[in-house]
């Protein structure tokens, strides 16, 4: 029904803003992602949205991007993620995070996302899979079960993701996981 609003920003609460359009104030819940890349009070703002009728309330959901509407819209039409806990999902990791997650099936990702347990996150993987990716302009950054390995093996040295994947970008294509781990914390250590 409502799918984009256009204002000025009136208040920022977290999760929760107030955008005026026009005289008519929308209260929209949004993801922390979007939040911390909001104007400032009083500046013009547009969100995309995502309307949702329960019994009891009619909510309003904005997303900065389009891939994080997309990413929610796929979420909530799972059984037992309902609009709170998608949006839950998306202000603990952003839409790229959560799709290559998905494309190497790691739950422990999706476990540090605070209200989701072990069995949610291995059924938001199963339910997922082939949902996210380049459907919605991520693309995974493993291509190869090495590639998958030496990744796996830098983010449990405790490197972030954004590290992991940039050191697995100036690897060559068919390098083992041996060699490939030794010159990927080479360049992590320059």
């Amino acid at each position: 029904m409502i799918g984009k609003l256009t204002g000025t920003l009136l208040e920022k609460n977290p999760p929760e803003v107030l955008v005026d359009c026009h005289g008519v104030g929308y209260e929209v819940q949004v993801s922390m992602s979007t939040f911390y890349n909001l104007p400032a009070v009083g500046e013009r703002v547009s969100l995309l949205t995502q309307f949702i009728v329960r019994e009891d309330a009619q909510l309003l959901y904005g997303f900065g991007t389009a891939q994080e509407r997309q990413a929610f819209r796929e979420l909530i039409k799972i059984s037992g993620v309902g609009p709170r806990t998608a949006l839950s999902i998306l202000s603990g990791m952003g839409v790229a995070d959560l799709a290559q997650a998905v494309s190497l099936q790691e739950a422990g990702r999706l476990v540090k996302v605070p209200g989701i347990g072990k069995k949610t996150a291995e059924r938001l993987l199963l339910e997922l899979k082939g949902k996210l990716g380049t459907d919605v302009g991520v693309r995974a950054h493993a291509v190869n079960d090495n590639q998958a390995d030496i990744l796996q093996a830098l983010l449990a040295l405790g490197y972030n993701d954004k590290e992991a994947a940039a050191a697995l970008k100036a690897l060559p294509a068919d390098v083992g996981v041996s060699e490939g781990i030794k010159l990927a914390l080479k360049s992590l250590s320059k």
